[in-house]
């Protein structure tokens, strides 16, 4: 099977992460799409308790609910070192070999790729799609991918998505201040959200 990958610390997840995985899976004629949940990712100064991972995954469980291409893998979830992709990538080749994997990410991490930690054992393991950016033009994108392509033999095709202003950062702050989040993520999420008092200050 195809199966498309979309990593982060979906914290928390939003439509704008459930696009990017809808348009990859009509586009590129995927099979699946697996989300990925971090546990420990290297980018983040502190680990969270076993509480915050279980409230990020359950929120990814319930966004995805109801879409049957999608699925939740824990893979990353349940490391307790750091989650680095070029691992991730190899022990899921490793595990499922009879896949192709197809890695989604976005336009500021394609230009910034090479800062990855160990990035060159990224690319024999799957095909890379790199979101759009209305800050980079179609034009820088493909001037990347081919420097990708031709420095490190990189399979990296341009997934074009509608773009939408709205990050975890700013739903997080939303929520302590006590502002909605409704339409931003999926009703199930922001009813979790609420339940829980998810990021609100003093919780």
């Amino acid at each position: 099977m195809k199966i498309g990958i979309m990593g982060g610390t979906f914290d928390p997840i939003h439509i704008g992460h459930l696009l990017l995985g809808m348009f990859a899976y009509e586009d590129f004629g995927l099979d699946e799409i697996w989300f990925l949940p971090n546990g420990n990712p290297p980018h983040k100064q502190t680990k969270e308790g076993e509480e915050a991972l279980g409230h990020r995954i359950e929120m990814v469980r319930r966004a995805i609910s109801d879409v049957p291409y999608f699925r939740l893998c824990l893979h990353e979830a349940k490391e307790k070192e750091h989650s680095y992709t070029y691992k991730t990538m190899r022990e899921l080749c490793a595990l499922y070999p009879e896949h192709r994997f197809y890695f989604i990410l976005g336009a500021d991490s394609l230009f910034a790729i090479e800062e990855w930690k160990y990035f060159r054992e990224i690319f024999p393991t799957c095909t890379i799609l790199a979101a759009m950016r209305d800050d980079k033009d179609v034009g820088d994108m493909m001037r990347q991918i081919a420097y990708l392509e031709e420095t490190y033999g990189a399979k990296i095709s341009l997934l074009r998505a509608p773009l939408l202003e709205i990050s975890s950062t700013t739903l997080r702050e939303r929520a302590a201040q006590g502002k909605s989040v409704a339409y931003m993520v999926p009703q199930a999420v922001d009813e979790y959200m609420q339940e829980h008092a998810l990021y609100r200050k003093g919780e």
